[in-house]
């Protein structure tokens, strides 16, 4: 390893050790009360006003997966990797409406999770355990994504060992965030949060003012990038596109990281504050993209996933690199930390205290859930260790089918009565069903042939919810009416036939 590499390492280990320790000092740093209920360690008291807020559902939203992703898609197919901007975009608006009214909710009601709000609005556990469940299964191989881009960023930097040893390096790395997350809930990434915005917004900063000098402006990127047909969204990909914009904006809000980080806002206001403000993130996660087609237009040699640091890596010095590198890492301390809080959460209001334990404290709550947040990393950990990386990817991407499909019983609550907790469960049971089946019949496409187009798969799967749930809705009081009537006479046909043995 020459000079340069032992510079960028220990720079890059200088930013990950230091963000950990501040990780770890989270509840000092805040200064508030130690975390005896749900509410305290899960959503830190419900006391984050506009500027940690904006912190926090940044860091939350935008993962380290997001950030390597996106400029692997523009790298590899072009113009159809960008629809993850209209969506961001897209996804503002809906939370403008959406965030402040389940928050108030919550509030209301005393929910920690979005699946107490169900429980409460329907008096129907069955029907939260439903959004429970596939709130934890949607989680699980985000978490294990996050670690997935960590190690993307070692081996950008040749500093991933092969074998046991790398395994262990990133093992490290988790093990420090669930210590931390384990003492602090929800606070300690709330504090590395603002540490990750400030590090993403000045690397992104450099990269591309370097990026464009490097290759003549953007006149010479888009020169470099003429016989590239890709650059130019084809018509056929017209609904593809427009569809995986508008499912990926629906699914996103469903996610139990989003509103976990959103419920922890001290007011409506300062939600509404954040749908507008949260565009800046948006803005970063267009300059990403932008470097996709940069390392493209610079002819790296390199694979999709690594485009950005191997860009990275081509521009800067060693330990500049290091310390832009070791942003791109601590993208994925935050979103890691929040999904498993809010994972842990699910489970112990949703499963624990409802089915195991109904008499359960406070107090045993917020240790159950501390004990399962690490029982989350854990497996997240197992999923890169045992698991193909394309395993956990094809995961990842059913988890956004399957978290579109709890949007009828968190969305249309706030719009109408009229659906029945039955009717919801049943159209929620159908919409899973199809996802899944449509994402691994094709091979694990997000994108799926209909009527002589290619529409995102979750959007086909949630019209099938919607379609049985109302219709499930609409017959339920006269099923219900027939229920009764049949129980009502096999409990009276027993005594008849009673007194007519005795006649005899």
């Amino acid at each position: 390893m020459s000079d340069l590499d032992v510079a960028a390492v220990v720079a890059f280990a200088a930013v990950l050790g230091g963000t950990s320790l501040v990780a770890l000092a989270a509840r000092r740093l805040s200064r508030q009360p130690r975390p005896v209920s749900p509410a305290e360690w899960a959503l830190a008291g419900r006391r984050l006003g506009p500027v940690a807020t904006w912190f926090l559902l940044g860091g939350t939203i935008y993962t380290a997966y997001t950030f390597s992703a996106v400029p692997a898609q523009v790298y590899a197919v072009g113009a159809i990797g960008f629809f993850a901007l209209p969506y961001t975009i897209i996804v503002y608006p809906l939370a403008f409406w959406l965030l402040p009214r389940l928050w108030r909710e919550a509030k209301e009601v005393g929910a920690v999770t979005i699946a107490d709000v169900v429980r409460i609005r329907y008096d129907s556990a069955g029907l939260a355990l439903a959004v429970a469940l596939t709130g934890i299964l949607a989680t699980m191989p985000y978490v294990a994504l996050q670690l997935l881009g960590i190690r993307t960023v070692l081996r950008a930097m040749d500093a991933y060992p092969s074998g046991i040893s790398g395994d262990a390096l990133l093992a490290a790395v988790f093990a420090v965030l669930a210590v931390a997350t384990y003492r602090s809930g929800l606070q300690a990434p709330a504090v590395i949060a603002v540490v990750k915005g400030v590090l993403l917004f000045a690397t992104i900063t450099v990269v591309t003012t370097l990026a464009l000098h490097e290759l003549g402006g953007t006149s010479g990127m888009f020169t470099a990038l003429e016989g590239r047909d890709s650059v130019v969204l084809d018509s056929s990909q017209y609904a593809a596109y427009v569809s995986l914009a508008i499912g990926s904006a629906l699914s996103l809000l469903m996610y139990p990281h989003v509103l976990t980080a959103a419920f922890a806002a001290r007011s409506e206001r300062v939600l509404r504050v954040n749908s507008v403000a949260l565009l800046a993130w948006t803005a970063l996660l267009g300059l990403f993209a932008f470097l996709g087609l940069a390392a493209y237009a610079a002819n790296l040699d390199t694979s999709g996933d690594l485009a950005v640091p191997a860009l990275i890596t081509s521009l800067t010095p060693g330990w500049v690199t290091g310390v832009m590198l070791g942003a791109l890492a601590v993208g994925a301390l935050v979103p890691a930390a929040v999904m498993s809080v809010s994972a842990a959460m699910l489970f112990t209001r949703n499963v624990y205290a409802e089915y195991v334990n109904p008499q359960a404290t406070p107090e045993l709550q917020t240790g159950v859930a501390r004990y399962f947040s690490l029982l989350v990393k854990l497996g997240a950990v197992g999923f890169v260790f045992l698991m193909a990386e394309q395993d956990a990817i094809n995961l990842q991407l059913l988890g956004g089918v399957w978290m579109l499909q709890v949007l009828p019983a968190v969305v249309l609550g706030l719009l109408t009565s009229r659906l029945r907790p039955a009717g919801l469960f049943a159209g929620w049971a159908v919409g899973m069903f199809t996802g899944t089946f449509l994402v691994t019949d094709g091979g694990f496409s997000a994108v799926v042939p209909v009527a002589g187009t290619e529409i995102y798969a979750s959007l086909v799967a949630l019209a099938a919810n919607l379609v049985v749930a109302v219709l499930v809705s609409s017959a339920w009081p006269r099923l219900a009416a027939w229920g009764r009537t049949a129980r009502l006479r096999r409990a009276v046909r027993p005594r008849g036939s009673e007194r007519s043995r005795s006649a005899r």
